[in-house]
Order: structure tokens, then sequence, then C-alpha cells
């Protein structure tokens, strides 16, 4: 076996488990690693500006290629700025290997400056948290590490690096981990009885979460929705679950609304798939899914199964297997009168499908000369520009619907947002997928408060040349906000005639991001025209390097 130092070892692993990039803030713990960094020339170090830019190219560059990705940042300060961002890989699912450079171990009695418990702070979002304390640990300690996170279901993992473990030598073998077989098959009596159920099914809910789009199940989503007749959900969907194009696809289901349960009770049998069933921002005190209404869940999240509601039937299995049994044993229980049923059923929301995209059209239309500039016309004139084989990353918050109702996404991988809810992910979260697919066009979407979270990405995107197209829609507002504190006084609390102030909610004068973006280094336009429009975004496509537009909108 070779003697070598523990940074030499981690560097070897890192470059045998197929590392390209170290999205990485640097910090002086974290010297040994920068040091050995010069001799590995294979591994790329990405700096960032701010921890929490770091994690979301990472988490993004992981998502979108479904291999882990590595991240490092600098002890207790800099974890700590990174945690925000690591939410959103736990709860995202994200594979991402974080670490960070911890103070000598013979130090650490005397609470060294800067130190601190690296493992318990992030223990709460990892699936697995660990401190090296001994050079020879290092390939095994890494080889756990992958192991763990591409494990479904996938997620982050953390690993502390003491000084010292990085400088001590030991005999050891570099060896990565291996490959990962983990398409488990559902048990035939759970399929037996949900196909039995859905077979008789009047009026069938699918529900897709963001583990059908990482188990690559989507046309098999399509399949077994055309099968039943399902009008289809996506849940977050903070990545594509099924094609939105498709005249099934109702669209996201919003978990938050006070009105869910009136949505879902229209549902005699729902099938969620691969997703948590529920997770909300606001106490309910009436279920979601009703007493009257049978869920069937399939997951390979052991976890979510049948944690907040009874459930007809859970069935653990990866939910491509799993729909492929389902659809198989479906096309022999169902009768010639149910399969009729079912089409009767496309048919239906096919024609509510036609009414709603005539409905927007209409809007489209109505607002087109507004000024301030109204979101459906930028939205419109961005669909019609923006290349058809580009790929959104999107942190708009309140402006994506109306983007999806401008442009299908029907092509997997094309849509990737914040899994998590906490902001930031949009700026770097682009970078992360432009990186993953450098042969594709990849346009970021951005909030304009959202998008102050993480600014400091812009200087990474300048430095490496990475050709993200930024637009931001600007309405000099926290919207969401002012949405849910509506919601709030009208629905939670009865509270008609209260109105708001909305304290800490506008921005007064709008944010100049368009200068903030030309000070990191990016070219960037303002447009307050809604005749400037097209020009401004064909201007932004035909770049070669990243670009922003800072569209200015009615608030």
């Amino acid at each position: 076996m070779p003697n070598l130092t523990g940074r030499q070892a981690l560097a070897e692993m890192l470059i045998a488990e197929g590392v390209e990039y170290i999205f990485g803030n640097p910090g002086t713990t974290e010297s040994p690693l920068l040091d050995v960094l010069q001799e590995y020339n294979q591994l790329k170090y990405i700096v960032a500006l701010q921890e929490g830019t770091a994690v979301g190219m990472a988490d993004a560059y992981a998502r979108v290629t479904g291999k882990p990705s590595f991240a490092n940042l600098h002890i207790a300060g800099g974890l700590a700025n990174g945690v925000s961002a690591l939410y959103n890989s736990y709860h995202g699912g994200a594979p991402v290997i974080l670490t960070a450079g911890q103070s000598d171990t013979r130090a650490l009695i005397t609470e060294p400056f800067l130190s601190g418990n690296l493992v318990e702070m992030v223990k709460q979002y990892t699936k697995w948290s660990a401190e090296i304390t001994h050079a020879g640990d290092v390939p095994i300690a890494i080889r756990r590490a992958f192991k763990e996170a591409k494990t479904p279901p996938t997620g982050p993992v953390f690993l502390s690096f003491p000084w010292n473990s990085m400088d001590e030598k030991a005999e050891m073998d570099i060896v990565p981990s291996s490959p990962l077989y983990s398409q488990i098959r559902p048990d035939t009596k759970a399929v037996d009885k949900a196909s039995s159920i859905l077979a008789g099914a009047k009026n069938p809910f699918l529900l897709l979460g963001d583990r059908v789009a990482r188990a690559n199940a989507i046309p098999e989503a399509v399949r077994l929705a055309e099968i039943i007749g399902a009008q289809v959900y996506s849940v977050g969907q903070s990545e594509l679950t099924f094609p939105t194009g498709h005249s099934q696809f109702v669209g996201t289901l919003n978990v938050t609304s006070l009105s869910i349960a009136d949505q879902l009770a229209k549902a005699d049998v729902i099938l969620a798939i691969g997703t948590n069933v529920f997770s909300s921002i606001f106490y309910m005190s009436d279920p979601a899914i009703s007493k009257k209404t049978k869920l069937i869940h399939l997951d390979n999240n052991p976890k979510e199964i049948e944690k907040i509601y009874p459930t007809e039937i859970g069935m653990l299995a990866d939910p491509k297997a799993g729909m492929e049994a389902l659809s198989e044993a479906l096309e022999i229980d169902m009768s010639g009168s149910a399969k009729e049923a079912a089409k009767n059923r496309v048919s239906i929301l096919t024609e509510q499908r036609q009414k709603s995209k005539e409905a927007f059209k209409a809007k489209v239309l109505k607002n087109w000369d507004n000024n301030p500039i109204s979101l459906e016309r930028m939205m419109t004139e961005l669909a019609d520009v923006m290349p058809q084989n580009a790929i959104l990353a999107d942190e708009s918050v309140t402006s994506r619907p109306t983007f999806l109702n401008a442009r299908e996404f029907n092509e997997p991988g094309t849509f990737f947002r914040n899994a998590g809810g906490a902001l930031g992910w949009g700026v770097p979260g682009a970078l992360g997928v432009q990186m993953a697919r450098p042969n594709r066009p990849v346009l970021g979407m951005l909030g304009d408060g959202s998008s102050m979270y993480t600014i400091q990405a812009l200087w990474t995107a300048a430095k490496y040349n990475i050709p993200v197209k930024y637009v931001v829609c600007n309405n000099g507002t926290y919207k969401i906000l002012k949405l849910n504190m509506d919601l709030y006084l009208k629905k939670m609390r009865g509270d008609e005639e209260r109105l708001s102030q909305y304290v800490g909610m506008d921005f007064g004068d709008r944010i100049k991001i368009a200068q903030i973006a030309e000070g990191m280094g990016v070219e960037a336009r303002t447009v307050e025209k809604p005749a400037e429009l097209r020009g401004a975004f064909e201007w932004a496509f035909s770049q070669q390097k990243p670009t922003l537009i800072d569209v200015s909108i009615a608030s």
C-alpha cells in the first residue's frame, strides 16, 4: 500500500470517484487541501465569494448529473453560512458531499478561534455526518460518504477534516465506492392490491414528486397516467416530473394553500409517487386528504410513507420499477368499461386544458401594452426567445406560474428550481446547471428579492465565463410575503377588515440589479418599457458569456 498524507489520499479518492470540480469558499483551515491541489490538476477548484454560493452550485450540479458533487467550506463560521443552502440540498435529496476544515485535534481542548462542533452543526440536514481524526481513515470516509449520498433516498453528507489528519501519513489503498444498483421492485401483493383499487377508481389523482425525476421515471408516469385517466399534479416541482404540455397535467399542487383539501376532495383515489404527503408551511386544522379518499403511496423513501396520513397501501420501491409493475397489472385488471371511462376522463381534461390555454392568451393580449410591464407579456416574450434546447434554473417564486403558462417543459432534465424553500439557490444554482450541461443554454430566472441572497455568484460566473443568461423579475417587493400576509389575515384569522401595511416587504426604489451585475463583471441591461423586452432577451441569448436582464414589472 502507498504511504500517503491525508491530503494526498483525499485528492486521489476524489479523482477515483470521478470528481471534476470542488465548489468552495476557502479559509485557513483548508490550507492543506488548497495546497495539495497544485499537484492534482484534474481537480478544478471553483471559487465562490460566499458559502451559500458554493453549496448552491454543488446542489444543482449534483441534481442535474445525478452524481455526488463535492463542496468545501471554512470551519464553523463558514459552515454556518452554508447551512441555508445545505437545508435545500437535504430537502431536495441532492447528493452533495459537503466538507470543511477543522482545527488540529490537539488544539480542540482549548476551543480554538472559529472552531466548533462541526458534525453537530449540520447533523440534522445530512444523511451522515462525521469527523476524520486519522489520515488512514480518509479512503474509508470518502468511500462511505459517496455511497451514502447516492443511495436512495439520495441526500447530502458532511465530513470534517482536522488540520493534522490532512498532514499525517499512513499506508492506504485508494479504492472508490462501487456502482450502486438500487432499482428495488415492489412487493407483488402490494401491486395486486393497488391495481385492484386503481382499476375501479372513478376520479383518480396522480401526485408526483422529485424522486420520480431522480428515478428517470417520467415515461413510466405518463404511461400510468394515461392508463388510469388520472389528472396529474406535481408536488413541489423542483424538477420536471411530468411533461407540462401533456393534456392530463393540471399543474403544481400548492401544498401551502388552505384550499388544498377542496382540490383533493374530488379524488376517490390518490396515487402519490416519489413525494412527501404533505409538507406545508401552515397549520391546517382539517386534513388535506379526506377519509373518503383512498391513498396509495409508492416511494423509495420509507420515512415518508404514512408519515402523516393513513395509507391504504404503502409500496416501498423504486418509482420507475413500481410504476412499470402497476401499469402491467392495470392493463390486465381494468375492465373494458373502466378503460373507456379512463379515456373519457382524458377527453375532459384535454378540453379543460385547451380552455385554460385560451384564457391565458386572452390575459396576455389584455395586458400587452401595460407599463409597468405585465408579467404575462414579459414571460410570453421570454418564452418565444428562449432556445428550444434551453434548461431553466428558476427562483422567481411568484413569477414562475406565469412562465410555466407561457412555456412548456416536456423533456426530462430541463427544469430545476430551489427544492427546500431557503432563498439564495437561483444565482449559483444556474451556474451549477450550466457546468453540468455545458453544451446547453441555461436560463437563470430570478426574483429581485431572491437574487440578493447570493448575488456574489455573478462574480463566479464572470471569472470562469459560465454563460448563464439571467433574467430578473424586478417588482420591488417581497410579493410572496404579501400574498401570505393576505392569506394569514383573511383565511387564518378571518379578519376581512384588516388592511396590512406590509411592514418590511417593500424595497422602496427598485434595486438596480443590472448595475450590481456590471460591478461583478457580468454585462447587463435594464428593461423598463414593454417594447424593449424582445431585443434585450435576443441580445442576452446571442452572447457566449454570462448576461443579465433586469426587467421592471408590475408589482
